[in-house]
């Protein structure tokens, strides 16, 4: 009689967003093994009893450097400069451990709530040193078991206008940050600052991912010099912008030219809806814009898009919980998504991401990293609909969280 095949861990009767029945998903050495209807095999199990399994969720711009400031400072902010005004006031006097306990709680938070992968931008010029840097840098180490995260150098408040900005950067790319990031309407020469950023990028192998077009006036904007740089450098696949609220001002045809140069030049799209929600169009005394670029129309046009958390209970966005699936939920009902949209709203914070973030080991396939969380729903369009509890996950095989789901009371019947 053959011995049946042993693994580190199997999952049974998982539902999945690829295979119309349950599957069984085989872990071993940290990488998925074997994925079948029926596997005969061995191995400590979990019985997924018909619930959605996925490839944990992926936060392309969230700050965990600024996170957790509620009670610091008021919250009356009425634009985008007041925000960043607000935090500049405050960061001079952030240390590394003040930094560093406020990431941890933000971390933890986005781990329960299924994510494994995260881009976090960093603030990095005169007034904070490399202080954020340093935390940040901490705290990837620290939790590498539940969470990849990855670096993005950035420049909040300007650079060609901000003397010994630069060499900090500079600084940082040399210890490793992953890659850079800017805020060319911050900056008293825009044009500059992103020939500068590109130029580093190059010099340092790393991808691109700015702030950019962050209000609702078409009429002017940066994305034109993005596209002409990004294709100019060969940087197709590795540039994206955050916000780019701009978008969601323009008048359908536009919208479809600049979706087309995005997908031309292969820049990628991060619409942030709690903050994009919350700052835009607080100056209206009625019917106030939205100020939300609707993804998933962008992804419908080849624009690769992803939706993330970007600020988290802070003068940008004071409130917020690190759940992907929150935010996903947020963006759909926000962007009047349709029920038949509602995977591609999913989409948004899963495989979407993946890519923009160029992760080669991501998804439910044979070989990719075991980073699944198993919510308690049976379908990607229910995730989006039900907002389910994320019951567990696991980082290459390993179990990093278990929710228990909530028991219910009744009295006594007679």
């Amino acid at each position: 009689m053959l011995a049946r095949t042993a693994f580190d861990l199997v999952f049974r009767n998982a539902r999945t967003r690829a295979a119309a029945e349950p599957v069984d998903i085989a872990i071993k050495g940290g990488k998925i093994a074997a994925i079948a209807p029926t596997l005969a095999c061995e191995g400590p199990e979990v019985d997924a009893d018909g619930r959605l399994v996925l490839a944990g969720f992926v936060d392309t711009h969230i700050h965990l450097d600024k996170a957790c400031l509620l009670g610091r400072c008021g919250h009356n902010h009425r634009s985008v400069s007041d925000a960043i005004q607000a935090v500049a006031a405050m960061k001079r006097d952030f240390t590394v451990e003040d930094i560093y306990a406020r990431g941890q709680k933000v971390i933890e938070r986005a781990v329960t709530g299924g994510t494994t992968r995260m881009r976090t931008h960093v603030e990095i010029d005169p007034r904070i040193g490399l202080r954020g840097y340093e935390a940040i840098k901490a705290l990837k180490q620290d939790y590498v078991w539940a969470l990849d995260l990855s670096i993005c150098a950035f420049p909040q408040e300007g650079l060609t206008n901000d003397p010994g900005c630069e060499e900090l950067l500079v600084e940082a790319l040399r210890d490793g940050a992953d890659l850079i990031g800017g805020c060319p309407y911050m900056d008293s020469d825009p044009n500059a600052q992103l020939e500068k950023l590109f130029d580093l990028a190059q010099e340092f192998d790393v991808d691109v991912d700015m702030h950019l077009d962050f209000d609702l006036d078409p009429s002017w904007w940066h994305l034109d010099e993005v596209c002409r740089q990004t294709e100019r450098r060969n940087y197709q696949g590795r540039v994206a912008i955050g916000h780019a609220t701009k978008l969601s001002a323009l008048p359908p045809e536009q919208l479809k030219s600049a979706a087309e140069l995005l997908a031309k030049t292969g820049v990628a799209v991060t619409v942030l809806p709690a903050t994009d929600l919350y700052l835009m169009g607080r100056d209206a005394t009625h019917n106030a814009p939205r100020g939300l670029t609707v993804a998933h129309r962008l992804a419908e046009h080849g624009v690769l898009c992803s939706v993330a958390t970007n600020n988290v209970q802070n003068p940008f966005t004071p409130f917020g919980d690190a759940s992907l699936l929150r935010m996903a939920n947020l963006y759909a009902n926000a962007a009047h998504a349709a029920i038949s949209e509602f995977d591609a709203c999913l989409d948004l914070v899963t495989d979407l991401p993946a890519r923009l973030m160029n992760l080669r080991d991501y998804g439910i396939e044979v070989g990719n990293s075991a980073d699944l969380v198993i919510l308690d729903t049976d379908s990607g369009p229910n995730a989006i609909a039900e907002l389910p509890d994320v019951l567990a996950g696991y980082k290459n095989g390993r179990k990093v969280f278990e929710r228990q789901r909530p028991t219910l009371f009744p009295p006594n019947q007679v």
